[in-house]
């Protein structure tokens, strides 16, 4: 079998990060890939819920969006939007949420509303969505994009999705619910936010990268962790599900 992709380490790091996870808000894109490989493997009773109304999703292939209809085969529960938001999320029963975004900074804040000044913005891009809420609302936030410069900034364009806000105890003065930002999954390394700033600091290189590579391609002096550590490469049999399995059109993992 041919080696990992940056891309596949990526994602086999979002799967193996939710073991032991009961509840996980599944996001669009790659998060659906690696929380349906976590059910597949580290946590195989793990309730996927999606923002259409889904609880306890057991698609019988990879859904193609929040609204594909394998969500609802086998699926615990299906209710109106309002209720998903307002009794499972609102009432702390989500205990990680998978986000991503267009930029993100060191206090893990998103930004999915606009590129540039947002009265002349240069990019328009799709909006909160359900992403305010649920990075409000979750009990713990995971984060998963690609890592450059252009979305690892210092500064955001707008501040759609709350992190840890200003750093330090920022979010609990402003009596946000649920611990913010825990981690972030890119195609490069591992990133935690369990300093007393709660900055975004590296933790673990994927096979192959580099860390001038990863120091290149963030936008603030990056902070990290006192041991640095190398991710543990995707198995075999982690490679074979997602290749042959979950996404055989390499649509998200290639």
């Amino acid at each position: 079998m041919t080696p990992a992709t940056p891309t596949e380490h990526m994602i086999v790091s979002a799967a193996r990060s939710l073991a032991g996870v009961q509840t996980v808000f599944v996001g669009v894109g790659m998060p659906n890939v690696a929380c349906n490989l976590a059910r597949m493997t580290v946590a195989p009773d793990v309730e996927l819920i999606y923002e259409s109304g889904v609880y306890g999703a057991r698609p019988a292939r990879l859904p193609l969006s929040i609204g594909d209809p394998t969500l609802i085969s086998n699926s615990i529960a299906v209710v109106g939007m309002a209720d998903l938001f307002g009794l499972y999320l609102q009432g702390g029963h989500v205990d990680v949420a998978f986000l991503g975004g267009a930029q993100v900074d060191r206090f893990g804040n998103l930004n999915t509303t606009v590129i540039g000044d947002y009265k002349q913005p240069k990019v328009r891009l799709p909006g909160s969505g359900g992403a305010a809420e649920i990075a409000t609302s979750a009990n713990r936030v995971f984060i998963m994009m690609r890592l450059s410069k252009r979305t690892f900034v210092e500064r955001l364009d707008f501040v759609t999705s709350s992190g840890h806000l200003t750093g330090g105890n920022a979010r609990a003065r402003a009596g946000l619910r649920g611990v913010g930002p825990q981690l972030v999954v890119t195609d490069l390394g591992l990133f935690d936010f369990s300093n007393p700033d709660h900055e975004m600091q590296l933790t673990s290189l994927h096979v192959g990268a580099r860390l001038d590579e990863v120091r290149a391609a963030v936008g603030w002096q990056l902070k990290e962790a006192s041991s640095v550590h190398q991710t543990p490469p995707p198995t075999e049999d982690e490679l074979r599900l997602l290749r042959e399995e979950l996404d055989p059109t390499g649509l998200y993992s290639r």
